[in-house]
């Protein structure tokens, strides 16, 4: 049986990138080639940056070699339409010609939906900062194989200003909680066949504090906490979380996107 074949797209910029190596954390698309190679240690990992110029003009000829892509998550906001931006929805557009399976991920959640026709808009009913709070399987989510062996409800790593409030137009609706109502999609675009969730399993939680203590003065500007006081709260509070967490539990969806590839 020959190996898996995935191509994980950063939804960063490459400046973004050297900002999460100063922290000592590592690129966003580091944390899902560590994990696929936990479950599929010889699985040919491939990563582009399609915000760079040219980048993804170099791997449109070499997609159908891969059996999966994963786009991951991003900084970026999607309605601020920067040239970088364009270049991911062009390149999501082209990968859609292709029968390909797609993992979106929070930020690549947010851009495919849009590519395909849906909406995103900046959260009306707050920010998930580090975690997800009890997100909750729909019917069609309990019976949907990303949600294999997943709990009907379930607190997970999470960090997101903006959601999708209009899916595209054949989406089934997954999983959801109070903050966003849309945490798990799965839709059709082209010829693709697309998972996404607008959490990240991938992240450890370890790694979501590091962020929150990096973004604090960010935070507080936009009105997420009001004050120091209140941010070291809610690392405490994920804190506690994090000795609740399993690991094996954590990491479903993406083992659950994998076994798919592997074996469907």
């Amino acid at each position: 049986m020959k190996n898996l074949n995935i191509l994980i797209v950063d939804g960063n910029t490459n400046e973004e990138n050297v900002k999460f190596k100063k922290l000592s954390a590592q690129p966003q698309s580091f944390n899902f080639s560590n994990n696929i190679s936990k479950f599929y240690p010889n699985a040919v990992i491939d990563i582009v940056t399609p915000s760079t110029e040219n980048e993804a003009s170099k791997i449109i000829p070499k997609l159908n070699k891969y059996d999966g892509i994963i786009w991951g998550g991003s900084t970026l906001n999607i309605y601020d339409n920067t040239i970088e931006i364009k270049r991911q929805l062009e390149f999501a557009k082209k990968i859609f010609e292709f029968e390909k399976k797609i993992l979106a991920i929070c930020w690549g959640l947010q851009l495919i939906s849009t590519a395909a026709g849906g909406q995103v808009k900046k959260s009306i009913t707050g920010t998930q900062v580090g975690i997800a709070v009890d997100v909750e399987l729909t019917e069609s989510g309990i019976n949907h194989p990303i949600y294999k062996s997943k709990s009907k409800k379930f607190n997970t790593p999470a960090f997101n200003f903006d959601e999708v409030v209009v899916p595209p137009n054949n989406s089934i609706h997954l999983a959801k909680n109070k903050t966003n109502k849309i945490q798990g999609l799965a839709f059709k675009a082209g010829l693709c066949d697309v998972w996404g969730l607008q959490y990240h399993p991938e992240i450890h939680y370890n790694y979501m504090i590091t962020l929150i203590e990096d973004r604090r003065e960010k935070l507080i500007k936009k009105k997420c906490f009001t004050t120091n006081e209140e941010i070291n709260n809610h690392i405490k509070f994920i804190e506690n979380e994090r000795k609740n967490l399993d690991d094996e539990f954590r990491l479903l969806e993406l083992k659950n996107w994998l076994d798919n590839l592997k074996y469907q």
